[in-house]
């Protein structure tokens, strides 16, 4: 038997070469072929067993698909400034605060009305994770926000 190392082998090692791609895609372009890929069968899967109304707004729900892939593949993403994506990043963070705040709520309506056998003490002991994680998500929005107000605004031409 054999307990010597193989791994100190000189073993000659050839530069493999990977090939390039020969065009570059952008990622919109890749997430429209990609979601064509995906839809472009299930439709033809599923029309076929639908009844012809819904197999009719299954197909034309299907086009319009392709019409807003197509327009989104268009946009150049090297093109849209930071400024242009304020307006996104604070709906986010209202997105996170109030789904967190929400959730928190349904929580306590949960365990007010399914467990009211528990006391105060046992409900923490045994919801204190889903609490943390919902109260992380509204505190995640509101860090968002407070970046969102402090960020500089861009001086405007008169």
């Amino acid at each position: 038997m054999d307990f010597e190392s193989k791994a100190n082998d000189p073993t000659p090692t050839g530069n493999i070469e990977f090939s390039q791609p020969t065009t570059t895609r952008k990622p919109l372009e890749l997430l429209r072929d990609t979601e064509a890929l995906l839809r472009r069968p299930t439709v033809a899967t599923l029309s076929p067993i639908l009844p012809p109304k819904l197999s009719n707004k299954f197909q034309t729900t299907s086009s319009l698909a392709d019409e807003f892939f197509k327009e989104l593949a268009e946009i150049d993403l090297n093109t849209i400034s930071d400024f242009e994506l304020r307006p996104a990043r604070i709906l986010v963070a209202l997105s996170l605060v109030g789904f967190g705040a929400l959730v928190i709520l349904v929580l306590l309506l949960y365990l007010n009305t399914l467990h009211p056998e528990l006391s105060t003490s046992e409900k923490i002991r045994q919801y204190w994770h889903q609490y943390v994680w919902f109260v992380s998500l509204g505190i995640t929005g509101m860090f968002i926000l407070g970046r969102e107000a402090m960020r500089p605004m861009p001086k405007r031409r008169k």
